[in-house]
C-alpha cells in the first residue's frame, strides 16, 4: 500500500484517493463479505475478506501519511478494547452466561461512549452511526432506547402499533392531494415499526429483508422463464397473467 501511494512511481488512482472517496468501496466490500457468507461460499469469503482487509490497510496508510495513526495502532487499539470488554476471560470477573455477557458488553460500551463524549452528548442514543443502513440503524436506535426502559414489553403492542401506523398511511393515501412529504413520513413510520417487530421477534431485520429480496428475485425470474417458454415477455403480459404465474412460482416452491 505504501508503494501504491508513493508519489514516485505509485499508482495514479491510489494516489488520488482520500478517506471520503474510499468509504463507498469499503461499504461495498462489506456487503460482498455478507453475500459470500449467505451463499456459504468459503473460497469467495476468503477472497472478500482479503478485499475488506485491504480497505483497512488503505485507511491506515493514508492516516500514517498524515501522522495520525498507522496499522499497528489499529491492531493495538482493538486488542486493548477486546481485553477491556472481556474481563471474564482476561480478568477476574465472573459472568454466568451469554445473556449476562451481552449486558456486560453493552454496559462497558456505554462507559466508553460516555468517556469519549464527555458532557457534549450523554444521550442513550449517542454514537449510533448515521451512515448505517437505515433499517440497521432503526433497530440499533430501538435497542439503545430499550436499555433505558423505553420499549414495549412484548410483540403484541408492537403489532397494534403497526396497525395504527398502517391506518395513518391509509388516511393519507385516501386524502386528496396529500403532500409527498406526509406520505414519506407515514411510510417511514410504518417501516420503523416493522424493524421493531423484527427486533421483538428475534429476527435480524436486515437479513429478513435480504431474504425477501432474494425470494422476490427468484420468483420473478421464474415468471420470466415461464413466459419465455411461450415466447412472451413480462412487458407484453397482463397483470392478471403475471399474478397467475407468480402464484405458480410460489406453488413450485411449496409456499
Amino acid at each position: 500500500m505504501a508503494k501504491l501511494r508513493d508519489p514516485d512511481g505509485g499508482c495514479p488512482w491510489d494516489l488520488e484517493q482520500d478517506f471520503d472517496s474510499i468509504v463507498p468501496h469499503t461499504i461495498e466490500e462489506a456487503y460482498e463479505v455478507a453475500a459470500a457468507i449467505a451463499e456459504g461460499d468459503m473460497p469467495a469469503l476468503a477472497d472478500e475478506l482479503g478485499d475488506l482487509l485491504f480497505q483497512i490497510v488503505f485507511y491506515a496508510q493514508m492516516a500514517n501519511e498524515a501522522d495520525a495513526f498507522d496499522f499497528a495502532s489499529i491492531v493495538e487499539g482493538v486488542t486493548k478494547k477486546m481485553l477491556r470488554r472481556h474481563p471474564h476471560v482476561f480478568g477476574d470477573t465472573a459472568i454466568a452466561n451469554a445473556a449476562a455477557q451481552t449486558r456486560s458488553w453493552e454496559a462497558l460500551k456505554a462507559e466508553e461512549r460516555a468517556a469519549k463524549a464527555g458532557s457534549d452528548d450523554i444521550s442513550a442514543l449517542a454514537g449510533v452511526a448515521r451512515a448505517l443502513p437505515a433499517l440497521s440503524r432503526a433497530v440499533k436506535l430501538q435497542k439503545r432506547a430499550a436499555r433505558v426502559g423505553f420499549d414495549w414489553p412484548d410483540l403484541r403492542p408492537v403489532l397494534d402499533k403497526l396497525r395504527e401506523e398502517l391506518e395513518e398511511l391509509e388516511a393519507e393515501v385516501a386524502s386528496d392531494g396529500a403532500p409527498p412529504e406526509r406520505l414519506a413520513d407515514e411510510v417511514g413510520d410504518l417501516m420503523f415499526v416493522c424493524a421493531n417487530i423484527a427486533r421483538h421477534a428475534g429476527v435480524d431485520a436486515e437479513s429478513a429483508l435480504r431474504g425477501a429480496n432474494d425470494k422476490f428475485e427468484r420468483r420473478f425470474r421464474r415468471i420470466e422463464s415461464l413466459l419465455a417458454e411461450t415466447g412472451k415477455r413480462a412487458e407484453d403480459s397482463t397483470l392478471a397473467e403475471l399474478d397467475a404465474l407468480w402464484d405458480r412460482a410460489k406453488e413450485e416452491e411449496g409456499r
